[in-house]
Formats: C-alpha cells, sequence, structure tokens
C-alpha cells in the first residue's frame, strides 16, 4: 500500500515533468515548436529577396525625370512670356486707338477754323495779330498729327476727294483730276477727318 506521502510525491513530480521547457544550449537548434508557415517567406527569398539599393533608386525614379520636369517649366514659362507679350501689345493698341479718338474728337472742329484762315489768306486780310494766331493755331494742330491734303491737279480719289462738281473734259489730263480745290481735306495719320471737296475734270475722249 503506497503512503499518502508517496502518492503526493510521485503525482507532483509527474506535473513538473510535462510542464518542463527545454532550454537549448548555445549553439544547438531550439526544437520545433508549432510552425508558422513561411512557405510565403521561402518564395519571396527564392524569387529575389530583399530589396538592393539600386531596385530602391530604381523605384524612387518611375515619375518624371528632373530633365523631363525642367523642360515642362520652360514650356510654362515660355507660354506665361507669350501670353503677356500679347496682352502688353492689346493694352499698348488700346491705349493708342484711344489716343488717336480723343485727338480726332477735339480736331474735328477745328478744320473749320482753318478754312477760315484759308479764305483769309485767298482775300489778303491775313495781316497783323489774327496772322500770328493763324499761324501760331496751324502750328499747333500739325504738332497734334492734323495734316492738309488737297491740290489742284491731284487725281481724283474717293478715299480722300469729295467731287462737289463736274466741269466737263480736260485734254491735258489722263485720268478724273481735281481742277479746283474748294476746301483742303484734312486727316490725322491715316485717318481722314474730313475729305477734300474738290471740282473734277475728265480727261479727254480719243478720236475715233
Amino acid at each position: 500500500m503506497t503512503s499518502a506521502g508517496g502518492s503526493f510525491g510521485d503525482g507532483a513530480a509527474e506535473m513538473a515533468n510535462e510542464t518542463e521547457v527545454e532550454v537549448p544550449v548555445e549553439g544547438t537548434s531550439a526544437p520545433a515548436g508549432p510552425a508558422e508557415d513561411i512557405s510565403g517567406v521561402d518564395n519571396w527569398v527564392e524569387e529575389g529577396g530583399p530589396l538592393e539599393p539600386q531596385d530602391v533608386v530604381e523605384v524612387e525614379q518611375a515619375g518624371p525625370s528632373a530633365d523631363d520636369q525642367l523642360v515642362e517649366r520652360t514650356a510654362d514659362l515660355q507660354r506665361l512670356q507669350a501670353e503677356f507679350l500679347n496682352y502688353k501689345r492689346r493694352v499698348d493698341r488700346d491705349r493708342e486707338l484711344i489716343a488717336d479718338n480723343a485727338t480726332y474728337k477735339v480736331l474735328t472742329p477745328i478744320v473749320e477754323v482753318l478754312d477760315t484762315i484759308d479764305r483769309a489768306r485767298e482775300h489778303g486780310e491775313l495781316d497783323g495779330g489774327f496772322k500770328a494766331v493763324a499761324e501760331q493755331l496751324e502750328r499747333i494742330v500739325a504738332g497734334l498729327g492734323l495734316t492738309r491734303f488737297g491740290e489742284p491737279g491731284d487725281a481724283f480719289d474717293p478715299t480722300l476727294h469729295e467731287a462737289l462738281s463736274h466741269l466737263g473734259t480736260d485734254p491735258e489730263v489722263e485720268v478724273v483730276t481735281a481742277k479746283v480745290v474748294a476746301k483742303a481735306g484734312y486727316k490725322i495719320n491715316d485717318r481722314v477727318v474730313r475729305a477734300a471737296q474738290v471740282l473734277v475734270v475728265d480727261p479727254a475722249e480719243p478720236d475715233a
């Protein structure tokens, strides 16, 4: 018959044996426990292993290169410069047009004053202080770009002349010609302020 003390000792020994964990000795392999599935790791190692430094560089350079980015930014800058130059040209052109319109509006009524000066000059009435004022006015309007045109003998141009009357034919002319200038024409640069008012003659018809 086994004593109580002996039975307790045997049971404790069995429990100790069941829970005992083997500690591997240095230099030996640990006992295999429940194995994790590392087949994926094996496959990864077999297919190429960890990334090498050159592989990392290749991944970083997958986007546009520095040269490509430089070309793109240069094209953007050139496009912006072209747009700015076009805008500046439009602004300058609009500014000139506004100035021309303002000058045209101011000088148009003065043309009638210049007509009066012309008639006074033709009749010998342009003298003294009136002459000085008239000459000063003519210099001022000329400085603003107002020029006079229309002289007897000019070939008739419907864009520059207004024919008031037809005086028949003249054997001395070869084309329709302004024979008499009733009122001179005026223009600012290439813009006609008033057409010259003229009397015209036709060339004589050739003998049959």
